[in-house]
């Protein structure tokens, strides 16, 4: 008797459990009907997924208080003059005007003033500046970075953060558990002992889906570094799995740095109960400055909007010449796929670039699926064949450019707590159009002939992967 009874038990509680769902999640219909199929075909294998994965009460009840956390803090150094929104000099037009309000209801105050900008567009270059300038450090170093491998160049940046800490110059890491889940304890113990601070970002059950992906470092007040290139071999292409590593990060100098201190420091103290907010020893005179106005955007799970997502809505529907796309995940939500299909449609010059080679199973087919969309509405699309892309870049007209930390994709929008520079500088926009150009000649294009040519096998996995990719 008991044994026919469990699986009615299970199936009432799953049927209770999508009722529950479907009214948390009913601000978001896609997710909603994700987990409902998930829990209608998998009943207690995906009521044990979403335990794990989605987002329970006690995860809302942890971003709710985060997001009170942000604005309380923000509130206390609003008035701070170094927080000034807009510089009345700028020579901004509408469209660069809207942008920046529209990143204005971030939870960083961000300035748009005069910085130096440097691009790199391989790791070898940026961990030889990044190892350089920390060696240099006078006085802190604040890092958070998603992921530490623990292979040589994980060793060697803790060995710099290490003998710095010993030397007296406050270290901070701040780190996501699951993207540093390789780092041994010994090491975040040495650094402690030398007397510098590492940190988790979140809880266990919250960091589990709910990833920190922000990769952004401030030294002394006056150098900051933001991009998609994490601490590992894999990242400088030294692994055989990927070989070339192809990714775009950022050197920042300038009036943009006090906004990545301001982002990790709102991190810090939720994670660590230290409060610096207020310490203007960390938001420093700035020694140099250069001409390029940058704006530093920060969203996740926690935010009242999806602030970057609807920088990216703004910049698309502003662009009226072209409009180039490079994200090793091109799995978008619906407002920001209509929104490319209407810039295409109208012959805006819409291109997108993706990895030939996924470093998930699911990725190929969900890139392939919408990438299709894309074809039937003009737009061109490349994969990536000389290594593995993990650029996440778009620039709109040669006017206007972003490089961060979010990919194009759902989890980037609504699960990962993300990071972005918007750059309103034609100069280092032109540039980052011209690195999309070196890169078509190591890309192949997906022509309508190529995609309709996929087999019946792959057209099953776009169907599949795209019904689930909302939860992935």
């Amino acid at each position: 008797m008991e044994l026919t009874i469990l699986p009615a038990l299970v199936l009432a509680l799953n049927f209770i459990f999508i009722i529950i769902l479907i009214f948390f999640e009913r601000r978001d219909p896609s997710s909603t009907w994700a987990w409902v199929l998930i829990l209608a075909l998998l009943p207690l294998v995906g009521f044990l997924l979403y335990l794990f994965l989605g987002l329970s009460p006690r995860k809302r009840r942890y971003f709710q208080k985060k997001q009170k956390h942000d604005r309380e803090k923000m509130i206390t150094i609003g008035d701070k003059e170094y927080f000034a929104p807009i510089d009345p000099e700028a020579e901004l037009d509408t469209l660069e005007m809207n942008i920046i309000k529209l990143g204005l209801q971030s939870k960083v105050p961000s300035l748009v003033g005069h910085n130096e900008v440097k691009i790199y567009t391989h790791g070898q270059d940026k961990f030889e500046d990044l190892f350089r300038d920390l060696r240099q450090a006078r006085d802190f170093i604040h890092i958070n970075y998603y992921k530490i491998e623990n292979d040589w160049l994980g060793k060697e940046l803790f060995d710099i953060l290490i003998h710095k800490a010993s030397q007296g110059v406050e270290v901070r890491l701040l780190y996501d558990r699951m993207g540093c889940r390789s780092l041994p304890d010994y090491m975040l113990d040495k650094l402690r002992s030398a007397g510098g601070q590492a940190v988790k970002f979140a809880p266990f059950l919250i960091d589990l889906n709910y990833r920190d992906h922000r990769k952004n470092i401030i030294i002394d007040g006056q150098i900051g570094y933001i991009g998609g290139l994490n601490v590992g071999i894999e990242y400088i292409g030294e692994t055989s799995r990927f070989g070339d590593w192809r990714d775009t990060h950022l050197k920042l100098r300038g009036e943009s740095v006090d906004s990545l201190q301001h982002r990790f420091l709102l991190d810090w103290s939720f994670a660590s109960s230290e409060e610096l907010m207020e310490e203007e020893r960390y938001f420093p005179a700035k020694e140099e400055k250069g001409e390029a106005r940058v704006q530093i955007v920060s969203s996740g799970p926690d935010s009242e909007d999806q602030e970057i997502k609807n920088i990216f809505l703004r910049m698309i529907y502003g662009a009226s010449r072209s409009i180039f796309i490079q994200t090793p995940y091109f799995i978008p939500d619906e407002p920001i796929l209509e929104a490319l299909k209407v810039a295409a449609k109208t012959g805006v010059d819409v291109r997108i670039m993706v990895p030939d080679r996924p470093d998930h199973p699911f990725v190929y087919a969900a890139n392939n699926s919408f990438l299709g969309e894309m074809l039937e509405v003009g737009a061109r699309c490349y994969r990536y064949e000389k290594g593995f892309l993990h650029s996440k870049t778009m620039v709109i007209d040669e006017r206007i450019g972003t490089v961060g930390t979010a990919n194009m994709d759902v989890r980037s929008f609504k699960l990962n707590f993300e990071i972005n520079a918007f750059i309103y500088d034609k100069k280092v926009s032109t540039r980052l159009a011209d690195i999309f150009r070196q890169d078509l000649k190591h890309s192949y294009e997906i022509t309508p002939e190529i995609y309709e040519s996929r087999g019946l096998k792959m057209k099953f996995k776009e169907s599949l992967y795209r019904l689930i990719s909302p939860v992935l």
